[in-house]
């Protein structure tokens, strides 16, 4: 299993930016237990709808806040408004990580009575913490889109895709992978082009697709505009078969171990969508999840590539990897990347970098 280190990213083991860690429909006042980035925490939802990320032990004894079904402070209701109880000894803390109530102490409650609350936020169906080595704040905004609110656009429901032995740059290798896309994928492809903006990696491509086809089971001429919104995830919006709306999130559970899920929005020939236009749009979502199980069944059996054997028609890698690496270095040196990934666009050696006739 390849670490960070040898790929030589930079000075953290993971990535600043936003994480995809559950489905919004899984958080409840029941304590969720999750682990990311190598550490445990409790999820849960507040009285009030507030979603709420705590580091998992409490300060008080280590007990995990988020793993017990005997204890009786769990089965008379754990959540308090937007508080939780310890199920060993009751202390109770606040969304913010502070204690605020020790049931059976008359003393102050003590300083250090406190566990890290992490920046989270609920959008397009997920929650998403901010994550950052450094303990800064958000560099840019959460993930949303205006679709998500548009009745005419059916909403996605997440494909869990489990978890897998992978480092992260591999899947981010994908962005500018044009070589493995009529193999992998059978796209003819008629364009491609990169470009690296700040925490941005975009990916322009078209062409037609084996696993993608009509019901006539031809495919048409399929665009994607692809967007890494920095590390951890891309929505990517695709046209040919109607209008869509992908979303890969992967997040990391461990060193070379990460979460993986897809979903796919879709845009619906009328408002409001009849039960056909759900059903032909959860028809979709599978075979784009097919599409992407693909990739998948690449990552999951390969050996890392530390060093890329490249040749000029692979796609710009390195530059991929150098913008990569601004997320894994403190903030103060982000521009220092970015200067090299600096160009109006990266093409490919003979091909188009826009649709003929564009």
């Amino acid at each position: 299993m390849a670490r960070t280190a040898d790929y030589k990213l930079g000075e953290y083991v993971f990535p600043r930016g936003w994480f995809m860690i559950a489905e919004a429909s899984e958080v409840t006042d029941k304590p969720k237990a999750v682990r990311y980035f190598g550490q445990d925490f409790a999820l849960y939802r507040g009285k009030s709808g507030r979603v709420v990320l705590l580091d998992a032990y409490c300060p008080h004894m280590g007990t995990h806040i988020a793993r017990n079904d005997s204890s009786y402070v769990v089965h008379d209701g754990q959540v308090e408004g937007d508080s939780i109880r310890c199920p060993y000894h009751a202390w109770r803390f606040g969304p913010d990580g502070k204690c605020n109530e020790i049931p059976y102490n008359n003393g102050p409650i003590p300083k250090a009575a406190s566990l890290k609350s992490w920046t989270v936020v609920e959008r397009i169906g997920a929650i998403f913490v901010w994550f950052d080595p450094e303990g800064l704040e958000p560099e840019w905004e959460a993930p949303s889109l205006p679709e998500w609110d548009d009745p005419q656009w059916i909403r996605w429901k997440f494909d869990h895709l489990g978890s897998l032995v992978c480092h992260p740059q591999e899947v981010i290798d994908n962005i500018a992978d044009y070589s493995h896309l009529a193999p992998v994928h059978g796209s003819t492809v008629q364009y491609f082009r990169n470009e690296f903006k700040g925490h941005l990696a975009v990916q322009y491509q078209g062409g037609g697709h084996r696993t993608l086809v009509g019901e006539n089971g031809v495919s048409p001429i399929l665009t994607t505009d692809t967007t890494y919104h920095g590390p951890g995830f891309l929505l990517s919006k695709m046209f040919g078969m109607g209008e869509s709306i992908i979303f890969i999130g992967h997040t990391s559970i461990e060193e070379g171990v990460i979460q993986v899920w897809h979903a796919l929005l879709v845009k619906a020939p009328q408002t409001p969508p009849t039960e056909k236009d759900i059903a032909s749009a959860r028809a979709y979502q599978e075979a784009d999840r097919i599409a992407f199980a693909q990739d998948f069944d690449v990552w999951g059996n390969k050996r890392p590539a530390i060093n890329i054997l490249q040749v000029p028609c692979d796609g710009p890698f390195h530059k991929a990897r150098i913008w990569y690496k601004q997320f894994y270095n403190p903030r103060a040196r982000r521009d220092e990347f970015l200067k090299q990934v600096d160009a109006p666009e990266y093409t490919i050696p003979g091909l188009p970098s826009r649709l003929p006739g564009t």
